[in-house]
């Protein structure tokens, strides 16, 4: 196997309608989604972490509803989504529980991945779930979502949580297992590709035209996906997810197409922060706390002066040093209202002053990018 794949610690797994139901029965394909988790167990054995992006809920629901197979009006679509993910959760937590895993129930609209302070929510919890060994099941939150403001395809939504979580790769398990110079239900002659190094027009090309029935819901999205991951680190992979153990297939070197990522996550990161075009607020740190910042250390209560503007948790803030001089940006910890309150304190006095457990540092040097060399 690859060596991005033997280096891998969090995997992100894109699972669609058309795999998990049976769109002639109108129900789950149970056996398949078993051997799924046991795929998923094995990985979970190794050490790697799994996130799974599932579609489905509304495939389940329009058959509890009997809508048959009309295009539905969105008030019908998300009544369709709220009945169908009772269902399809249920089959989750029965069907992974049978393999000693836990799973929990994720629904995300794309405010959730946009906005700092709900993705910083939503990226805690997952983490926290996978923290407790947990398989979180991810899905857009189809009962609210509008026409207007939707994903419209899980496979941005997948990228968007691998963004998000900093995910190592991202597979997206399709009913084709990968990208071919042209569309392969039109042209024999289509080749397949095996890897992906950078997706340039002509690559976006062979993925075929918007609105043809190969790119429909189909590749044209699925390439618009590994943009979206590899600008973030996270190399992705589409493969075939038809047979039984998709992902055991993948590794015994089925076919497969790796769009590989050449950025570094961490720099994809701070690049974002240091490029933040609306800066909320503005830190000001004294002498040790620049010495240590320098160092690669976080941002600690105690070492800020002053705070000034109106900012919210996971607001971009600019950091001063004592003269006045800008030395970077990042995401503060906390709001405003409480930064002020435990400024100049210790950390251990947080709770105490705050009345909840909060972040140790105000901003963590992970969430920090430097503007300005340090200069004698």
């Amino acid at each position: 196997m690859r060596p991005e794949w033997q280096t891998a610690k969090r995997i992100v797994i894109k699972v669609g309608s058309s795999l998990l139901v049976d769109e002639q029965k109108g129900c789950l394909r149970q056996e398949w989604l078993l051997s799924l988790a046991e795929d998923i167990a094995a990985l979970k054995k190794e050490g790697k972490e799994v996130i799974l992006v599932a579609s489905g809920a509304i495939a389940l629901g329009r058959q509890e509803l009997d809508l048959g197979t009309k295009k539905l009006a969105l008030n019908e679509a998300q009544a369709a989504a709220a009945i169908g993910q009772i269902s399809l959760n249920a089959a989750f937590k029965a069907l992974f529980k049978s393999k000693q895993i836990a799973t929990a129930q994720i629904l995300l609209t794309p405010d959730d991945t946009e906005d700092r302070r709900r993705y910083l929510n939503a990226r805690d919890t997952i983490n926290t779930l996978l923290n407790f060994s947990a398989v979180p099941v991810v899905n857009e939150n189809d009962t609210i979502a509008t026409n207007e403001l939707r994903y419209g395809d899980n496979d941005r939504l997948a990228a968007r949580v691998a963004s998000m979580l900093e995910a190592d790769v991202l597979i997206i398990l399709s009913d084709i297992d990968g990208l071919y110079t042209a569309p392969p239900q039109q042209d024999e002659t289509a080749e397949h590709i095996k890897e992906v190094s950078q997706i340039t027009p002509e690559i976006e090309a062979m993925a075929g035209g918007t609105g043809s029935s190969f790119s429909s819901g189909g590749m044209v999205t699925k390439v618009m996906a590994a943009k979206i991951a590899n600008a973030a680190g996270c190399h992705m992979v589409i493969t075939s997810g038809q047979g039984a153990n998709p992902i055991t297939a993948f590794l015994h070197e089925a076919k497969a197409t790796w769009f590989l990522s050449s950025a570094d996550k961490m720099q994809a990161r701070k690049s974002w922060i240091a490029g933040a075009l609306e800066i909320k607020g503005k830190i000001t740190i004294d002498k040790g706390a620049e010495n240590a910042l320098y160092e690669g250390k976080s941002l600690l209560p105690a070492g800020v002066t002053a705070i000034d503007g109106s900012f919210k948790r996971g607001d971009v803030v600019l950091i001063l040093t004592q003269a006045g001089k800008e030395l970077g940006q990042g995401l503060s910890s906390y709001a405003s209202e409480d930064a002020l309150q435990i400024i100049g304190k210790q950390s251990a006095e947080i709770e105490t002053i705050l009345g909840y457990s909060g972040r140790s540092e105000l901003v963590h040097r992970d969430n920090m990018a430097y503007t300005k060399e340090k200069t004698e």
